[in-house]
């Protein structure tokens, strides 16, 4: 094994503007269907908070420019499914379906 291949690839410079936690959540994201049980009990086992306060986290990490440029189809994804369910919930308000 040479040294080239003994170093780890460099990460993208975006992805150096997001804090350890804000990778792993995105990697949670991408794979938490692969957890056994409910995604809340998940949360709160891989992370130690509540799933309220992990979705707080996580709405304003896909805001972030940092997290698009990491991983742009997961976040535009997310935010395209957040602006689903707003759609819907204001429909609801309205008394009128989406």
């Amino acid at each position: 094994m040479d040294a080239a291949n003994a170093l780890p690839a460099p990460e993208p410079e975006a992805a150096q503007g997001l804090s350890d936690r804000d990778r792993e959540i995105l990697e949670f994201e991408r794979h938490w269907w692969k957890y056994a049980g409910a995604k809340e009990q998940a949360v709160r086992e891989k992370f130690d908070m509540s799933s309220t306060r992990y979705y707080q986290v996580l709405n304003a990490l896909i805001d972030r420019q940092e997290a698009l440029e990491a991983d742009p189809l997961l976040v535009r994804r997310l935010r395209r499914l957040r602006s689903q369910r707003q759609r819907q919930r204001s429909a609801r308000r309205l008394g009128f379906e989406v």
